[in-house]
């Protein structure tokens, strides 16, 4: 078996998955390669901990037309596993890299283990109602969803071997424009706090509560679905859950969220949820660390008041 393969199009995310790579090649005992399409990428992928680089020289500049390339390296060579970063262009190319090798696709894990002699994974079904344990035979083609590792270190002193391989690519993908999304404010994604609002505000004028908590301890705003798509208070982008963001911050912070699945799905990664909801029985508070029953719009300004002070 030629190792423990790595791709995203995203040189973060190819690296944050070379934090999974790294726990698992001292268990399973086989290096970590990293292919990109990329060469100057190669240093910096080797430099987080990849033992090899094969970077894949093509003439066509979009990651979608690498899939055939990709599946022959990895018919050549039998990694163990081929780790792609669920982007959305990862997800079209780890599809059709199984298919063309008709081995097994996992999406989406979440967790990747070295359990007997065989690789273990969870991923969430039913919108996180359930989890889905998977044993893998053989080689198999597995998303990792961003964020799902940390990045690591840089490591400049390390060294590695670089192989440029020259491949055909798929020339019936031809892009005639492109259309950049213009994002508004910052992006949750990344953010480290996060002020979250939902239903439970009654008119939009009241958001400036939540900002001014945000302001208070130095995070972003996000929403839920409802407030961004309903009530149109906040772009798309903001808003958290299974079909929205999914977010990883320090502190989650919600204000009126009752905590549907669909919207837990998306904090679930949080490192401290904190809710606030006149409804003691609301399904947020099952997924929070800490909660607050009751009015909003009575705890919410004293809490900010509370923070100003002890700052």
């Amino acid at each position: 078996m030629a190792g423990i393969w790595i791709y995203s199009e995203d040189t973060i995310i190819a690296q944050q998955i070379i934090t999974l790579g790294r726990e698992l090649a001292g268990k399973m005992q086989q290096p970590v390669c990293a292919l990109t399409m990329v060469e100057q990428d190669a240093q910096t992928l080797i430099a987080a901990g990849a033992d090899k680089v094969i970077v894949l020289k093509g003439d066509n500049a979009w990651p979608e037309s690498y899939a055939a390339a990709v599946a022959g390296q990895a018919a050549q060579q039998q990694p163990t596993v081929l780790f792609v970063g669920a982007t959305l262009r990862g997800k079209d190319l780890a599809a059709k890299i199984a298919a063309t090798l008709k081995t097994g696709l996992i999406t989406d894990a979440q967790k990747v283990q070295f359990v007997d002699g065989a690789l273990e994974t969870e991923r969430m079904l039913y919108g996180g109602l359930a989890v889905c344990t998977e044993v893998l035979n053989g080689m198999n083609v597995i998303t990792i969803p961003p964020r799902a590792y940390d990045v690591p270190p840089q490591d400049p002193s390390r060294s590695g071997e670089v192989v440029a391989v020259d491949v055909q690519t798929e020339s019936t993908m031809a892009v005639g424009n492109v259309c950049p999304i213009v994002r508004k404010g910052a992006d949750i994604a990344v953010a480290e706090k996060l002020v979250c609002i939902g239903r439970g505000l009654a008119k939009q004028e009241d958001m400036q509560l939540a900002q001014d908590l945000a302001t208070a301890i130095g995070a972003e705003m996000c929403c839920t679905r409802s407030v961004a798509e309903d009530y149109h208070w906040m772009p798309v982008e903001a808003y958290v859950g299974l079909s929205g963001q999914k977010v990883k911050p320090i502190i989650y912070l919600s204000m009126g969220v009752s905590g549907q699945i669909q919207h837990v799905a998306g904090i679930r990664d949080s490192k401290l949820i904190v809710a606030i909801d006149t409804n003691e029985n609301a399904p947020i508070f099952a997924a929070a660390d800490y909660g607050i029953v009751g009015d909003l719009y009575q705890v919410v300004p004293l809490l900010t008041e509370a923070i100003k002070n002890k700052a």
